[in-house]
């Protein structure tokens, strides 16, 4: 934890520190955020937490949520930022609009593919959510813990270890949840909320989408695909969770949604078990994320898309048969 000293010393010369997460916030994006935000608060700082989207409504519950502002909210630029769960600094999005030149990043992450953009880079790709990172901090800091700052890493915690059902559980995630349940989450709320209620246009959207649902031959691979004209009227948190349902058919390894976004233009999610690492096919294609969870954007049609992510997909399955 040779890590903690250097950031509680760059927290003591900071004023005012703009605090951030990716495009699109997951879970843990939103958690990270709203942790960081009561920290530095605690500790006396001004502090502003901006996002480029609006943050999804099923984490409205969240304490501090309302806080959040969006990037045309805010209008001077800032000599100290924090950058959370940002695997480069493009992920930011327009938040980098208010990031004042020269100025002091510390990048807190832990997706392999982080690129090391900060002035002060705390890159863990062992760890299995942002969450888990800033958990060891607040565990050690003068500040401590509370309910709050329990139910934000909690939520981290459990939104990207799947409800603690992916590969990336490892028992210190198991620790640690146990002893925020301790505390007195509402554990149970938190998991109802942000697992398992959906809204009917998501249920629309999975309806479009398992009329297109694909198989390879072998079974290994499973895709669904949503034409513009599908999304034309969702937001992102209405498209949460699908591709989930094409890597869940019992045989597969790996489930993909290729969504188009603009013509020529086609999103694509990627969730796999243990064959094939989603993370490098999604790098092929100038994406990133994890072994088991990354997306990226192809050029191009959805059938053009297609043909070469499970082309790249073939090649790795090809080279673990070897």
């Amino acid at each position: 934890m040779n890590w903690i000293q250097p950031l509680e010393q760059w927290i003591e010369e900071a004023d005012r520190v703009l605090v951030v997460s990716h495009i699109h916030p997951d879970g843990d994006a939103i958690s990270s955020t709203l942790a960081m935000g009561t920290m530095l608060q605690a500790m006396g700082k001004q502090v502003v937490m901006v996002n480029e989207s609006p943050l999804p409504k099923k984490f409205a519950f969240l304490p501090g949520a309302d806080e959040v502002k969006q990037v045309h909210e805010v209008s001077e630029p800032f000599e100290r930022v924090v950058a959370l769960d940002c695997a480069d600094r493009a992920r930011m999005g327009a938040c980098c609009e208010l990031i004042a030149p020269g100025a002091s990043v510390v990048n807190i992450d832990h997706h392999a593919t982080n690129d090391a953009f900060g002035t002060m880079n705390i890159v863990q790709p062992q760890a299995a959510a942002t969450a888990e990172i800033l958990y060891d901090w607040i565990d050690q800091s003068r500040v401590g813990w509370n309910e709050e700052l329990a139910t934000h890493i909690y939520t981290g915690l459990l939104t990207d270890t799947g409800g603690f059902r992916y590969s990336n559980t490892s028992p210190k995630v198991l620790r640690q949840a146990a002893k925020l349940v301790e505390m007195g989450i509402s554990f149970h709320q938190i998991a109802d909320q942000v697992l398992e209620t959906v809204t009917l246009p998501q249920l629309r959207l999975l309806k479009a989408a398992l009329g297109t649902l694909q198989q390879t031959d072998d079974g290994l691979v499973a895709w669904m695909k949503l034409a513009k004209a599908d999304i034309a009227n969702a937001s992102h948190d209405d498209l949460d969770g699908i591709v989930n349902y094409a890597r869940n058919i019992l045989g597969v390894d790996v489930g993909i949604l290729f969504r188009e976004e603009q013509p020529q233009t086609v999103k694509v999610s990627l969730r796999s078990r243990e064959l094939v690492d989603v993370g490098r096919v999604a790098k092929q294609f100038g994406g990133g994320g994890h072994a088991r969870a990354a997306g990226c954007t192809v050029q191009g049609t959805i059938a053009e898309a297609e043909a070469s992510v499970l082309a790249e997909i073939r090649s790795q399955l090809r080279s673990e048969a070897r």
